[in-house]
């Protein structure tokens, strides 16, 4: 399978889903994640600020415990030009839009890798083995590639975007669980 090719085919058929076919299946994907986030008791929960075809995941920032530290990823280029993702505190009057036209925090209260408990990550598609196809810039890869990463990993989906078989290669970072709407 060509990974350029099958984007563009996932990200068709979630463009296709009503309004009201993606908000009903990311309210089921947010209240699973919230009964796993109420099982594992994380202190620091990372999200992701969703693109129009992504898990709408944000309002679970809203129901969790304010003991619970929630982050989002920023991205940017280290000073050799590597593209990469940092994760800061999370305030929801505190995000503009950074690259790619993302909401990102604008805060400076980075969070340290190992400090991250839980982490809810997107992808064009998963197999419910955890195989991810991601956007291709391979953000999400190289940062759970990092040491000190033990995150439990959660990828989130729409029901089209759940796979039998993915195309996958070394470098490609597996989830732990995937919560596919229905």
């Amino acid at each position: 399978m060509d990974k350029k090719k099958l984007r563009r085919q996932i990200k068709e058929q979630v463009l296709a889903l009503t309004r009201a076919e993606q908000s009903a299946q990311s309210l089921q994907i947010v209240e699973h994640v919230k009964a796993l986030i109420e099982e594992r008791k994380p202190r620091v929960v990372a999200l992701f600020s969703p693109l129009k075809d992504e898990v709408q995941i944000l309002p679970l920032a809203e129901s969790l415990p304010a003991s619970c530290r929630v982050v989002l990823p920023r991205v940017g280029d280290r000073a050799d030009g590597t593209p990469e993702m940092e994760f800061f505190d999370y305030e929801p009057t505190a995000l503009a839009d950074g690259a790619y036209g993302i909401a990102e925090p604008q805060g400076d209260k980075m969070c340290a890798a190992e400090e991250i408990d839980l982490m809810v990550v997107p992808g064009v598609a998963f197999t419910r083995e955890g195989v991810r196809l991601g956007r291709g810039k391979g953000y999400y890869d190289r940062y759970l590639a990092r040491e000190g990463v033990r995150a439990y990993t959660v990828g989130v989906c729409y029901a089209c975007q759940l796979l039998q078989e993915l195309p996958s290669e070394e470098h490609d970072r597996r989830v732990d669980i995937v919560v596919a709407g229905e």
